[in-house]
């Protein structure tokens, strides 16, 4: 067989039932991949032993013919996650020896399907960036590069680790988690396929939040029918979380047909922004015209309150982290900053949450309490809760209109070098321009890589879905996948 690491998951389905391979084999090709790769700067909590002690139960599941389709697949778990015994800082020092005597709802339903955990993976502290350089452990790398250059490039954020190693070919696929385009942006950026559930479709109990009302974990996949296996697998209703739906979860997979034809796409003028690079209007265009000769009708829609989407998340958003990011003060867990004679418990607050935060945190935590605090919680919160409605009935006004999907550009550009942009946190805040939207609504959206630029970098296109209806929006990506044919892989360099 190939190198096994680079199998998709239906591809290591199909080889660990036929007995090709076993998940024993299959892990140890992956640990060793995961091994030679510290350039990339993706694992940062490997671990072997406990991989090794899953795939040999997987192998015993295999044998008695017990075999759910994530059986045997190592997999990389996003750092954000709460996983049992096993370092999870979510990429913070304020997290540092934290190891939960619990296991988050996603990864237990993965485990519990016979996964692999190869390790935590990289990613942005407390999921707050978009170019994963706010990681306690350092940067991710994108294992990309823009022709013969050497310049290192970002991954995308938050889950950056995450993209990377699977584009690498590191781990079969990853966790992600997406409040703002977490998983779709790095998705684009690397070349891989990254879907966003409708808010409420997997647990987020056991996942370090962020900003909860907007919170949401997904797959990041080789390509769509492995993001259909895994997101099936990754959702449950959980009574331990509160915003879990009680729906039904059908089997994603078995509703990629391709066949789109009848199906309504939705081009919004207001993604057209003044400056967009020609290289992602041609995209869009093409991305049109392959989902039109798919058999789809295009239609030209509007989004009018799509200019208000990232002022109103970067208010909604950082008032959330404010108060949820309160509880990491050094009394229970994590970090506790060294205390000079005489100081009281007011000054371990305030020395160890200087020491434990980073600045791009520390920033959030900042603008989050200035826009609830008593004289600014009506001009600015209340009035972003207000915005958030409008922008989710602009999208409800469409789909009711009959339109099935929203076709749009996942990033404004392709990835950047590391760097580059981390001095102007508004500049970066625009990387989350086409993506925010999906999250202040609450609905599904999916990246898929549609071409390369004239550098050679990948470019991703988003679709975005109706509430619950993830099994028709992958159907629409698969035809947008296969008319694309994106075969595109970074040559290796690290």
């Amino acid at each position: 067989m190939t190198d096994l690491n680079t199998l998709t998951i239906a591809q290591a389905r199909d080889a660990l039932r036929t007995g090709e391979t076993s998940a024993a084999e299959l892990t140890e090709a992956c640990l060793k991949a995961a091994e030679g790769a510290g350039a990339l700067g993706a694992f940062v909590h490997p671990t072997p032993d406990l991989a090794r002690e899953q795939a040999k139960a997987a192998d015993a599941r295999l044998k008695d013919g017990d075999a759910p389709d994530l059986c045997g697949v190592p997999l990389g778990i996003k750092d954000l996650f709460c996983t049992k015994g096993v370092a999870s800082q979510a990429a913070s020092a304020i997290l540092e020896g934290f190891r939960p005597e619990y296991e988050s709802t996603v990864t237990q339903n993965l485990f519990d399907a016979g996964a692999v955990m190869l390790g935590k993976l990289n990613m942005d502290e407390f999921a707050m960036g978009s170019s994963n350089e706010t990681s306690t452990y350092g940067n991710a790398v994108n294992p990309w590069r823009r022709g013969n250059e050497e310049t290192a490039l970002t991954p995308g954020g938050s889950s950056g680790g995450s993209a990377a190693a699977v584009a690498a070919d590191l781990c079969l696929a990853a966790t992600g988690t997406d409040t703002g385009g977490s998983i779709r942006q790095p998705a684009a950026f690397t070349g891989i396929t990254g879907i966003k559930p409708t808010y409420g479709r997997c647990s987020r109990w056991g996942i370090v939040a962020f900003a909860s009302s907007l919170d949401q974990a997904g797959p990041m996949t080789k390509d769509v029918r492995d993001a259909a296996i895994m997101l099936r697998t990754m959702c449950s209703h959980d009574p331990k979380d509160s915003t879990s739906a009680d729906i039904p979860v059908p089997d994603f997979e078995a509703m990629l047909t391709g066949d789109i034809k009848g199906k309504v796409i939705g081009i919004p003028k207001e993604y057209r922004m003044d400056g967009m690079p020609e290289e992602i209007e041609k995209l869009w265009a093409d991305g049109t015209e392959m989902l039109k000769s798919a058999g789809a009708e295009i239609r030209d829609i509007s989004l009018p309150h799509t200019k208000y989407a990232l002022p109103a998340y970067y208010v909604i958003a950082p008032a959330e982290a404010s108060s949820n990011l309160a509880r990491y003060d050094g009394v229970r867990y994590g970090h506790r900053a060294k205390l000079a004679q005489g100081d009281g418990i007011t000054e371990m607050y305030e020395k160890t949450r200087a020491e434990g935060f980073g600045d791009e945190v520390k920033r959030r935590i900042m603008i989050g309490t200035y826009v609830l605090s008593a004289g600014f919680y009506d001009a600015y919160y209340n009035r972003a809760r207000r915005v958030r409605a409008l922008i989710k009935r602009d999208f409800d006004e469409v789909f009711a209109a009959g339109v099935d999907a929203i076709l749009t550009p996942a990033t404004p550009s392709a990835a950047f070098e590391l760097g580059r942009e981390s001095d102007d946190p508004v500049e970066m805040y625009l990387n989350d321009v086409f993506t925010v939207t999906v999250n202040l609504a609450g609905l599904p959206g999916i990246s898929v890589p549609a071409g390369l630029d004239a550098q050679g970098l990948p470019l991703g296109l988003q679709l975005i879905g109706r509430p619950w209806e993830e099994g028709d929006l992958l159907n629409t990506a698969y035809a947008l996948e296969q008319a694309a044919g994106f075969v595109a892989k970074p040559a290796k360099w690290w």
